[in-house]
């Protein structure tokens, strides 16, 4: 009965949570192997996501966690966050769709074109000369 409580509460507040929650305010040592076993305290879980820094080899200091149902994913919510992890108060919540941002690679065609302003013009000392002459 309280799940179905928890479940239509979640639902009126915009949306049905997915199986896939943001643990955000993780200590740098805690282990996905912890964060597994913690985990499965609230429904059984498909997979942990800890993402390194490419640099260190360090963990960036949240991890995603997918459950096998969209349940065990509000109780989870429900009961980790704010919860000490390894002396931190982690931070649960639902994870949210990635965006990506616009890819600067390849041909031109940006959103700003123009150079900014006071910029040298580009090309040679004769091309700028012929410019100015063809303005008078």
């Amino acid at each position: 009965m309280g799940g179905t409580l928890a479940r239509s509460t979640l639902e009126s507040e915009g949306g049905i949570i997915g199986t896939r929650i943001f643990v955000g305010n993780l200590s740098y040592d805690t282990t996905q192997d912890e964060l597994q076993t913690l985990f499965s305290e609230a429904g059984p879980v498909k997979e942990v996501f800890l993402p390194v820094d490419r640099a260190t080899g360090r963990p960036r200091g949240f991890a995603f966690v997918e459950f096998e149902t969209d349940q065990a994913a509000a109780d989870a919510i429900g009961r980790f966050d704010g919860q000490a992890v390894n002396g931190r108060n982690c931070r649960v919540s639902e994870a949210a769709e990635r965006t990506r941002a616009p890819s600067f690679e390849g041909g031109g065609g940006g959103f700003n074109d123009r150079p900014p302003k006071g910029a040298k013009p580009k090309g040679s000392r004769r091309n700028v000369r012929a410019r100015k002459r063809g303005f008078f």
